[in-house]
């Protein structure tokens, strides 16, 4: 009751300009720290100054920059699919890693490599779009086949499935092909090589889908709900549902075009943020984003430095933070942190 009290009393404005704060400091963080010493001087020089002034400038700038960037909307961009898809299905463990969209995507994006060696990465993304949509389909086709199909613990056992099979045909494909090497470079979990040619394509794609996402935040809310509280409302539940699907798509298959296989992070961050701000998806999206971008920039922070000038993995990163969590919302039953 007293939790309930205190997040009445904090205006959301409030906590957005905090989530603002903290994403100004994690990436400060991440810009200033990895196996080169940098000072907070040559980050600022890196960001805001023209020309070459120093190796560690332009190495910051060309190198660790552009990484962070994709850090921010790559963390964003899974975080809302992550809330959206727990908010459609009313169902606390789903997750795009979980339930076979970036299985989807990986497989989708090793037939591309084998088959259209010369694709741009337009065509690339798309292709993981494709793939994404084929896991969606898959896990949920499944779960539907006996009454109840959507609880949480039949997505899940789907989403496991589904995944291990999609994974299977990516490594066989790969191994056909002699493109394995290739695949497990591109899909190995990291912002290793992230270009500012890349992040022309992906950031517009996120900022379009997190937009929509936004605007239909209302009747999210309305929908994680009740369904027949949706209806009773006038709401066309099937097109929200169909929009909505798009954007998981759209944000799920980008994040995979550029860094690959990561799980947990959308199921970690809607729990955090709804212990924050509440269940009103207006306010869960905006503060999902912000608190992912934060993740990730520490993710991606700590497996550069805890083993430098060696990195450590950004999915194993995240499976470390991911899996205790997975099993306490298990434990919970979906509310440990809601």
């Amino acid at each position: 009751m007293m939790k309930q009290q205190k997040q009445r009393t904090i205006p959301f404005p409030m906590k957005l300009i905090v989530g603002f704060i903290l994403l100004v400091i994690f990436f400060t963080i991440a810009m200033a720290f990895g196996a080169a010493d940098t000072t907070l001087k040559e980050v600022w020089l890196a960001i805001v100054a023209q020309g070459k002034i120093s190796e560690t400038v332009t190495m910051i700038r060309e190198i660790r920059l552009p990484r962070e960037i994709g850090a921010i909307f790559i963390g964003a961009a899974l975080s809302v699919a992550g809330a959206i898809m727990q908010g459609m299905t009313r169902n606390p463990l789903a997750d795009p890693g979980i339930l076979g969209l970036t299985a989807g995507a990986n497989a989708a994006l090793a037939f591309a490599m084998a088959l259209l060696p010369s694709l741009s990465y337009f065509g690339i993304m798309t292709s993981c779009f494709i793939g994404a949509a084929i896991g969606a389909f898959l896990v949920f086709g499944i779960s539907m086949v006996q009454r109840g199909g959507f609880s949480p613990f039949r997505l899940v056992l789907a989403g496991t499935a589904v995944s291990v099979f999609l994974y299977a045909i990516a490594d066989g494909i790969g191994l056909i092909f002699k493109v394995s090497k290739d695949v497990s470079m591109w899909t190995s979990g990291g912002l290793v090589g992230t270009s500012f040619d890349q992040l022309q394509i992906v950031i517009p794609t996120i900022l379009i889908g997190i937009f929509i996402a936004i605007l239909l935040s209302r009747q999210l809310t309305v929908l994680s709900l009740s369904e027949e509280v949706a209806v009773g409302l006038g709401q066309h539940t099937l097109l929200v549902k169909i929009l909505l699907f798009i954007v998981i798509i759209v944000l799920v298959g980008t994040s995979v075009a550029l860094v690959g296989n990561l799980a947990f992070i959308g199921l970690m961050v809607p729990h955090m943020v709804r212990a924050f701000v509440g269940t009103d998806y207006r306010h869960v999206i905006p503060m999902t984003a912000i608190f992912g971008a934060c993740l990730m920039l520490l993710a991606d922070t700590v497996g550069r430095t805890i083993n430098a000038p060696y990195e450590t993995p950004l999915a194993a990163i995240i499976a470390i933070l991911g899996l205790p969590f997975f099993l306490v919302i298990v434990r919970k039953g979906g509310k440990a942190f809601s």
